[in-house]
C-alpha cells in the first residue's frame, strides 16, 4: 500500500524558509516518480514541482523556479521540498504525490494529477 505523509508546514512571514518532508512508503523510487502539489483556497491544484523516475530530471513551475527545491533520499525513504523567499502567493496546502512512471506523468513537464497523493499540510505566509 502507497502511504504519503507530509509534515513541515506551518506560518511564516514573506522572505523567509521553510522546509517540508515527505515520509514514503509501499512503492520503489525507480518505479515511481515523486512530486509536489499545492491547491490554494478557490483555485485549482497545481503541480510544484517533480522528480522523474524516467530520466531522474527535475521539473518546476515557472512561480517557484529559483526559489524552490526538490531533493529525495532514497535511503530514508523521504521527499522533501526546499522552499525560500515565500511569498503570500504561496500559501496553500501542499500534497506530496507519487506516480508510476508508466504514466510519464512528471517527464518535461507536470501533469495535473498523479496516482496517489498525501494528506497535505499546510503552508501560510503572511505578508
Amino acid at each position: 500500500e502507497v502511504q504519503l505523509v507530509e509534515s513541515g508546514g506551518g506560518l511564516v512571514q514573506a522572505g523567509e524558509s521553510l522546509t517540508l518532508s515527505c515520509a514514503a512508503s509501499g512503492f520503489a523510487f525507480t518505479d515511481y516518480s515523486v512530486g509536489w502539489f499545492r491547491q490554494a483556497p478557490g483555485k485549482e491544484r497545481e503541480g510544484v514541482s517533480c522528480v522523474s523516475s524516467v530520466d531522474d530530471n527535475t521539473y518546476y513551475t515557472d512561480s517557484v523556479k529559483g526559489r524552490f527545491t526538490i531533493s529525495v533520499d532514497t535511503a530514508k525513504n523521504m521527499v522533501y521540498l526546499q522552499m525560500s523567499s515565500l511569498r503570500p502567493e504561496d500559501t496553500a496546502v501542499y500534497y506530496c504525490a507519487a506516480d508510476h512512471w508508466r504514466n510519464y506523468g512528471c517527464y518535461g513537464s507536470m501533469v495535473s494529477a498523479f496516482d496517489y497523493f498525501g494528506q497535505g499540510t499546510q503552508v501560510s505566509v503572511s505578508p
